[in-house]
């Protein structure tokens, strides 16, 4: 299928009334062509009066009708939140500056962006590399440069003019800033059980916020919770359309079903040895507490700690908190205040319960959902240092 118009942002929510491009396909007998459903989708978002990055809008395709036909029009919202489905909102976010952030520098050089050429993004990844891009005065990572390679990779397929990364202008250009520049991993650090509980004893028990605080920071640390699936949790199944998962509470423990990045899967989380740090204990009393029968666990405290509203906390909040907690409770006292602020997030509660659950591994990854055990080893911090001495064994 032949491209009809130049490329655009990454899709966001738009009213449904917004032109359309894209080639037509057979409409089988309908009054009105049916447009390509991808298509379709990528025009929505688009600006009327222009691209996300600032170019006029393309002139749209000679054959596609203005709108789409009214009856379809609820077909096409569906199908437009499908697509938003298919990647979390912060993926979305990425892939959409990312883009944006190739327009601009293009658009600098007098290079079109359409159709696809491998040589022009291998320019591009050069000019990140080495702090020439838009006014970049800082080199960009490797990590960010694969990221933003990975973004054009997808608005690229999303428009149908897949790139081809084996290509040598990419390949060979992404293998040498690789062999350059790249730098061992900046892992997050890894909260243990002893630094989890002076992080508790920060909080103030006496209030909703501090009940609530204590239950997000127990239930992420036992069940090895990314940020968003905590957020994303409700009371029971299927109360929200944002929810991401619901919580059911047994004698023994929690069941916590959530939908993750590598779909759905259970979180057995069992109870601790003292109320005072047991997750599950702690998450009755908040819910208790705050009076939450129906929808999100996690919420926010208003009127100066008094109210709990109805709407969800965003994923930033548990790693403000993280940070805030590990903090407060002196947590790696031995570095600056600087540096100890750039070491703690939500993913250091997830990397805490893989390097302290004296367990047989596969327990550990089938609790965080890692697809392989070599994912769950890169969590494990300090957990099997030194624990084995082959300097000894050898004879030395």
């Amino acid at each position: 299928m032949a491209a009809a118009v130049e490329l655009s942002a990454a899709p966001t929510p738009a009213a449904p009334s917004a032109p359309i491009a894209g080639d037509c396909l057979d409409s089988g007998g309908l009054d009105n062509e049916l447009p390509d459903i991808i298509d379709l989708v990528m025009a929505m978002g688009r600006p009327v009066d222009g691209t996300s990055d600032g170019t006029p809008s393309p002139p749209l395709s000679s054959t596609a009708p203005n709108r789409l036909p009214a009856h379809l029009e609820q077909l096409a919202d569906r199908a437009r939140d499908y697509v938003e489905a298919a990647s979390s909102a912060n993926t979305r976010r990425a892939y959409a500056t990312d883009w944006k952030h190739f327009c601009a520098w293009a658009r600098r050089q007098n290079l079109e962006v359409s159709p696809p050429d491998p040589q022009t993004v291998g320019l591009y990844i050069t000019a990140c590399a080495s702090g020439k891009v838009t006014g970049d005065k800082k080199p960009n990572s490797v990590a960010t440069i694969e990221r933003r390679l990975s973004s054009l990779t997808w608005n690229y397929t999303q428009r149908g003019q897949p790139l081809d990364r084996k290509d040598r202008h990419i390949a060979t250009v992404l293998a040498g800033i690789r062999n350059s520049h790249a730098q061992p991993p900046r892992q997050k650090e890894a909260l243990l059980p002893e630094d989890l509980i002076a992080m508790l004893e920060t909080l103030d028990r006496g209030t909703l916020r501090g009940l609530r605080d204590r239950a997000m920071l127990l239930l992420g640390f036992a069940g090895g919770l990314r940020r968003s699936e905590i957020v994303g949790l409700d009371l029971g199944r299927d109360q929200t359309e944002d929810g991401r998962g619901w919580v059911e509470i047994f004698d023994k423990g929690a069941l916590v079903t959530i939908r993750g990045k590598t779909g759905w899967r259970e979180v057995e989380i069992g109870r601790g040895s003292s109320d005072a740090t047991c997750p599950v204990v702690t998450l009755q009393t908040w819910l208790k507490l705050a009076r939450i029968a129906h929808g999100p666990l996690f919420r926010r405290v208003t009127g100066h700690g008094k109210a709990v509203g109805a709407e969800r906390l965003n994923d930033q909040e548990v790693a403000r908190l993280v940070k805030r907690t590990a903090l407060a409770a002196g947590v790696r006292g031995d570095l600056s205040e600087g540096e100890r602020g750039t070491k703690f997030s939500g993913h250091s509660l997830r990397a805490g319960l893989a390097s302290s659950a004296e367990v047989d591994e596969r327990y550990v990854q089938k609790q965080l959902g890692h697809a392989s055990a070599e994912m769950t080893r890169r969590y494990q911090r300090r957990r099997d240092r030194f624990r084995i001495n082959l300097t000894k064994a050898s004879g030395l």
